[in-house]
């Protein structure tokens, strides 16, 4: 599948370029630091990750439970333990890093009883119907985006359930309000869970995920804590954001720089510049 994948990168690098101005554009945007050609090396090994993401998504549907668990290390997982004994739910937040689909044997490791992948609405009934496959094995239980809130809402905040966010997501433009700066240009924010640390008493961790090798990933939790008794708002989003920061600088070909995560800039209606 891998050598499937090299072929894929090169095509479509040298090729097909499908939304290669973007992605160069969007890392130019980013790093303003970095010459042409540290731009251009990027964004190749960004292509040759993205094209591995792919068969590696693939491979989601058939890979065991024990593969899984060797491709993935769960780093600082006593942290869950730790939020059960405290009888509070779990909100964990990530970022479009690669891979953020293998996360689904975390379900098997932790205490809590109820792990749930959320995922976006797709125009695709097709490829909505297999991404909640992937999301719902090894015992979790996907839930769509807007149906999250009033799930989280209506359970019981007793420690044994976790909800799963990729966080980084672009707001349609109709729900824009927020924006921080963020890889150095304002950027809307999505602040569905923010509203959640406002009126619950619910646990924020961020998974740092990194790329050891080809095919093999770890990922570290570490617990959002609020500056004072409980979080302000847009607290969570902040620090969220800036951690995401941190682990794209570290690697940034192993983001999905082929989103375009800017292109509603103009609709926010409240920017904190130095968050």
């Amino acid at each position: 599948m891998y050598a499937f994948s090299d072929v894929m990168s090169f095509l479509n690098y040298h090729i097909v370029g499908y939304r290669k101005q973007v992605v160069y554009d969007n890392l130019k945007n980013s790093f303003p630091d970095k010459t042409h050609d540290e731009l251009v090396s990027i964004q190749k090994q960004f292509f040759i990750n993205f094209c591995d993401y792919i068969v590696e998504m693939l491979k989601a549907f058939t890979i065991s439970e024990t593969e899984l668990k060797v491709r993935v290390q769960h780093l600082n997982r006593d942290l869950f333990s730790e939020i059960q004994a405290e009888g509070k739910n779990i909100i964990l937040l990530s970022g479009h890093v690669f891979n953020w689909e293998w996360f689904n044997a975390l379900a098997t490791m932790v205490p809590q009883e109820n792990c749930h992948p959320v995922y976006r609405k797709m125009n695709s009934k097709f490829w909505e119907e297999k991404i909640k496959f992937v999301r719902n094995r090894f015992n979790n239980k996907s839930l769509e985006a807007n149906e999250v809130i009033k799930q989280i809402l209506k359970s019981p905040n007793d420690g044994n359930s976790i909800y799963m966010f990729v966080a980084d997501q672009t707001p349609h433009f109709s729900h824009v309000t927020y924006g921080l700066k963020f890889l150095n240009q304002p950027t809307p924010a999505f602040i569905g869970y923010d509203r959640l640390s406002q009126k619950l008493n619910l646990a924020f961790i961020y998974c740092d995920m990194k790329k050891v090798k080809r095919g093999f990933y770890q990922v570290n939790y570490y617990r959002i804590y609020p500056d004072g008794e409980k979080f302000e708002q847009y607290e969570v989003v902040r620090k969220f954001h800036k951690l995401l920061e941190n682990t794209i600088q570290k690697r940034p070909d192993n983001w999905l720089w082929s989103h375009r995560r800017w292109k509603y800039q103009d609709s926010i209606k409240q920017y904190e510049a130095n968050p």
